[in-house]
């Protein structure tokens, strides 16, 4: 896609050949569904963080539905504990959006910061060499999810986007409506958004299937055979 997009300015915009508009169209894109762990596998994906940093980092993500380099920039100030509301600062496009505070969630950020007393940054680096007052890389939190995920037994690819797709599902599935949804996960565009449609189990089973509405006789009188039966 990228490749496509500097051929078509070079040659379009820079050359002034519109004629090859026409041969360097964009590729198809293809669209897969993301990721969704169920809640119970969520809960072992906490457990299995082993150490409270991890763990607190692993709740953070999923109780807000961050992006992962929003969370590794998350400062202690942006944390409200009065109106239970945290904020994100300059996330995706430059955006600020206040996002809902769980009191489990905060219960867990206390006891993390009485332990670790950050400053600035939630969740400082400790990189030999590097200060305290900066943020964790965005890899250290891929690792995160990464490893709790193998010691929870969980087979599905786990990222960190995995648990905000999963937040957004749940919430979906809770009753929480697409519009709330969306300025929660900070999309631009609605229909962004409505891929979580795809994935709720409440919009999927409320589907009233064709299939249930026929008349079929009981399995018990079909064949086991491979091979048809020759008409008569």
């Amino acid at each position: 896609m990228n490749c496509v997009a500097a051929l078509r300015f070079f040659f379009v915009k820079t050359l002034k050949r519109h004629q090859f508009r026409e041969f360097l169209p964009y590729p198809k894109d293809r669209r897969r569904l993301p990721t969704v762990l169920s809640q119970e596998e969520i809960g072992r994906l906490i457990n299995a963080a082993g150490i409270l940093f991890r763990r607190t980092l692993l709740m953070t993500l999923y109780g807000t539905g961050m992006r992962r380099s929003e969370l590794a920039h998350l400062k202690v100030g942006d944390i409200d504990s009065q109106r239970m509301i945290i904020r994100v600062v300059a996330g995706k496009g430059g955006k600020d959006r206040d996002l809902p505070l769980s009191p489990t969630l905060l219960e867990t950020l206390r006891e993390y910061w009485r332990w670790r007393k950050p400053k600035l940054y939630m969740f400082p680096t400790r990189t030999l060499g590097h200060r305290l007052d900066q943020p964790i890389s965005d890899k250290t939190v891929w690792i995160a999810c990464c490893e709790a995920a193998r010691r929870a037994g969980i087979h599905k690819r786990v990222t960190p986007h995995t648990l905000r797709h999963s937040w957004a599902t749940h919430l979906l599935e809770a009753g929480t409506d697409l519009r709330t949804i969306q300025v929660l996960l900070g999309h631009g565009d609605l229909e962004t958004t409505a891929q979580y449609l795809h994935l709720s189990r409440r919009h999927l089973q409320a589907v009233s299937n064709p299939l249930d509405g026929l008349t079929l006789a009981g399995t018990e009188s079909v064949s086991r055979s491979f091979k048809r039966k020759k008409q008569e």
